[in-house]
């Protein structure tokens, strides 16, 4: 099984632990994992922008790079919804293109679904609060949405019930949107921030002591807010805390 790293441009700029976390995680399943030097942005903040005819190229260069390997790998639901629901639109039945759709997935969705493990190597003596992020959520999946009528599963939480030691928090709101939705956050900032304050009370009045999720994106931005309001938690992304990084 040959599998190709995807890191989302922002994360390996701003957190490489939670990227190298990755890469240890994915190897310690005895996965041959490549990192293909040539990648770059998805194009999602375009998209988000409504400039999606500025990330064709982004779009080619992602296949083009990716097209090979049996599976495409990334901690980031959001960038992994991108290719899968986004990229459509320009190719047209392209062979490469519908390679390339089904063999991406979010590490969580990977570990649980493709490799289904069931068991986890490493200890976490902490209260966690879970943020289930939009897109991994709602689109890939990784969880029942509360507002439909279908039963309960959530992959992330699966996963973290492995690790020995560890207290998983109840939310009063488990999927609740952190406010962050890419450029979202830069265009309408006064809701964006609101709903992240909203979205860190709820694990401040669960007693957590960690926020971790799928997404470093929706945790870049509660950590901005619990930074500056000097709250006492601290945010990881869950593949740290699945390889024991930490």
């Amino acid at each position: 099984m040959k599998v190709g790293l995807f890191i989302p441009c922002f994360m390996n700029e701003l957190y490489p632990n939670s990227c190298m976390a990755t890469l240890k995680l994915l190897k310690k399943f005895d996965l041959d994992v490549e990192y293909p030097m040539e990648q770059t942005c998805c194009g999602q903040p375009m998209a988000n922008s409504g400039c999606s005819k500025d990330m064709k190229s982004l779009a080619y260069k992602f296949v083009d790079t990716f097209k090979d390997y049996d599976y495409i790998v990334a901690p980031s639901g959001s960038c992994v919804t991108m290719v899968k629901e986004h990229y459509e639109p320009f190719f047209d039945e392209n062979e490469d293109y519908n390679k390339v759709k089904t063999s991406i997935y979010e590490i969580c969705e990977f570990l649980h679904d493709v490799l289904k493990i069931e068991e986890i190597d490493t200890s976490f003596p902490y209260k966690v609060g879970l943020h289930n992020s939009c897109h991994g959520h709602r689109v890939l999946e990784l969880g029942s949405a509360s507002e439909l009528n279908i039963p309960y599963n959530n992959k992330l939480k699966n996963l973290l019930s492995l690790i020995k030691d560890i207290e998983i928090v109840e939310l009063k709101r488990e999927d609740e949107c952190c406010g962050f939705g890419g450029t979202f956050c830069v265009t309408e900032e006064d809701i964006s921030v609101a709903m992240g304050k909203d979205r860190i009370k709820d694990h401040l009045d669960s007693n957590a002591q960690i926020i971790t999720g799928a997404d470093m994106s929706c945790l870049m931005h509660m950590e901005g807010i619990i930074n500056r309001d000097k709250q006492p938690l601290k945010v990881m992304h869950i593949t740290e805390i699945l390889a024991g990084e930490f």
